[in-house]
């Protein structure tokens, strides 16, 4: 397993790729590198407003998220978060935010994307907002990434233009049908695992790496 690497693709407001996280962990502890690429699902023209119908059928899901794999979505995630009218289901934060956290370090962005899936879910933080994410970030050891955050430079808003680019277009190649999604890319040609295996067992995750 130490000479595997998998490329992730994710958005940091999927509420599937929350329940992931746990099996992402335990992939990189058994010594898989796991690169990470968003890929704006909820960013731009996928932001959506936060309304009624949006945030039963959310709950709904995350019910069900939070039986399979034991990550919790709270009553202050579900008060504050999705039953506040008026605000969005918008990821370009977030994902900005964890762009800043591995500028230096790509390995640095899985905790930034902990830290904003536990804000949100756990918490029930806002991290739809630039000063919101940088909020969450400061608080949790990442004061430099929460200063790039609310004063991008060019050199991190061309690094997450092609971190997004990337992860849309691996998404596109892969004809994968949501977040998330797993990908083994050995000579050049990328293999997706399909979804379930981050919600099954990890020895047979571990299998459908080997194999693909």
């Amino acid at each position: 397993m130490n000479n595997s690497e998998v490329t992730y693709l994710f958005d940091p407001l999927c509420g599937w790729c929350y329940g992931a996280t746990r099996m992402l962990g335990r992939l990189s502890a058994a010594g898989v590198r796991v690169e990470l690429l968003p890929t704006g699902l909820f960013s731009g023209a996928g932001a959506r407003p936060m309304d009624e119908g949006f945030a039963a059928h959310a709950w709904a899901n995350d019910q069900r998220i939070e039986r399979l794999t034991g990550q919790s979505f709270t009553p202050a995630y579900r008060h504050n978060v999705l039953n506040v009218r008026g605000t969005l289901l918008d990821s370009h934060a977030a994902t900005l935010g964890i762009t800043a956290a591995g500028l230096e370090d790509p390995s640095h962005r899985f905790a930034a994307l902990k830290t904003i899936q536990h804000a949100r879910y756990v918490k029930g933080r806002d991290v739809v907002t630039i000063g919101g994410v940088a909020e969450v970030l400061a608080a949790d050891g990442m004061a430099d990434a929460a200063e790039m955050l609310k004063a991008p430079t060019e050199t991190l808003l061309a690094a997450h233009r092609d971190q997004v680019g990337r992860g849309r277009a691996l998404f596109q190649r892969l004809h994968a049908d949501g977040v998330p999604s797993l990908a083994v890319i050995r000579n050049d040609a990328p293999r997706l695992i399909g979804s379930n295996a981050l919600f099954g067992s990890f020895d047979n995750l571990v299998a459908h790496i080997a194999a693909a």
